[in-house]
């Protein structure tokens, strides 16, 4: 009895010491990942840009014979310069559209005209928003007296959303400037993503995998944030050049309309009768109408050129991405989450179509 004994504690003695190793190395882990924790989006950005924005730094050196390091430097520049000038003017234009509705409001001198009858015709709200517009119509001033308690919790809504929406463009700012620095070690990055791929799929899916997922990113990024960022360039700086009211405003729901996939023209469409209706038509207002409603509608040229390299993704799944991804990571959520759900979307698709060879049908039915 004396070796079984003997047996059973040496056994017990190495799940010992496996039970300790693993708590040691799982410790290890949830430390790290508190710790890399605060940088984590900030990476997930730089990594998205960097992926994307890599074919340019391979032109760029293989035409200009620029260095690594050069060639990231120069993309950085270029895309901070391409995005803080049209986000300072869109700034610059929320400011001044701000400055002239509180000027107007203290100088007393607007009046909200009386509403139709037909308003009261409307179902459910009908009657009471005519009662609401008719005082407001003859005392504006008592009107925003009653409603300032409904619309406290409104504005705090609003300055949450403008912080959040800084927050995430210094986040992008400071992943541009890490993306610069990934694609300056990019051939490195490709090895070590292999390997890494290889270490957990194996080495015949590795590369596979990482083909896929760069596939993926970009495809996304390019066909659907890169167009949206585009078409709001392309409505921002029309409205801004215009005069529009809240122009800043209605260039950023612009790009989150293009984020989730739906039509600008919801945002372009009353921004041209507006204008219209105020200013009347002249040649101004019917040539800033034209590119606005051709701006709002480029998005349909630039899909099929776009999103149609790489992988094929369902709209649907961009989607939910941008959806979900906003609920949980705000605005930040609404780039990343197309991208993530993506990238899971293909790679469940890719090990759904791998077949495995099945031994027990080679081998024939036993005897």
């Amino acid at each position: 009895m004396q070796p079984i004994f003997k047996l059973d504690s040496n056994l017990s003695r190495g799940l010992l010491d496996v039970f300790i190793k693993a708590g040691l190395i799982a410790a290890l882990v949830v430390f790290s990942f508190q710790v890399f924790q605060p940088f984590l989006e900030l990476m997930l950005w730089a990594l998205i840009l960097a992926v994307t924005l890599y074919p340019l730094h391979r032109l760029l050196k293989e035409r200009f014979g620029m260095r690594d390091g050069r060639a990231g430097t120069l993309i950085v520049v270029i895309a901070l310069l391409v995005l803080l000038v049209p986000i300072f003017l869109l700034v610059t234009s929320i400011g001044d559209s701000l400055e002239g509705v509180v000027a107007t409001l203290k100088s007393g001198t607007w009046s909200l005209p009386a509403p139709p009858d037909s308003v009261a015709q409307w179902p459910l709200i009908g009657p009471r928003l005519h009662e609401v517009w008719l005082s407001a119509s003859g005392d504006l001033t008592s009107a925003l007296q009653k409603l300032a308690p409904h619309l406290k919790g409104t504005g705090r809504v609003l300055l949450g959303a403008a912080a959040s929406a800084g927050g995430a463009f210094l986040l992008f700012i400071g992943a541009i400037i890490i993306a610069g620095i990934i694609m300056a070690f990019g051939e490195t990055g490709q090895a070590s993503a292999v390997r890494i791929a290889q270490r957990i799929s194996g080495i015949e899916r590795g590369s596979r995998i990482v083909e896929l997922c760069t596939a993926t990113i970009r495809a996304v990024a390019q066909g659907v944030i890169g167009i949206a960022f585009i078409q709001m360039l392309l409505i921002g700086v029309g409205f801004v050049v215009k005069g529009v009211p809240g122009a800043g405003i209605l260039a950023i729901a612009v790009l989150i309309l293009g984020i989730v996939q739906a039509p600008a023209t919801l945002i372009t469409v009353p921004v041209i009768a507006y204008v219209l209706g105020t200013e009347g038509f002249s040649t101004a207002t019917i040539v800033f109408s034209i590119y606005t409603f051709v701006a709002g509608l480029v998005d349909n040229v630039l899909k099929p050129l776009l999103l149609g390299r790489g992988v094929d993704v369902p709209m649907p799944v961009v989607l939910i991405g941008a959806l979900g991804g906003m609920v949980v990571k705000g605005i930040i959520g609404l780039f990343i989450g197309p991208v993530i759900l993506a990238v899971a979307y293909a790679l469940f698709w890719q090990w759904v179509d791998e077949r495995v060879p099945d031994d027990d049908a080679d081998s024939g039915p036993s005897a």
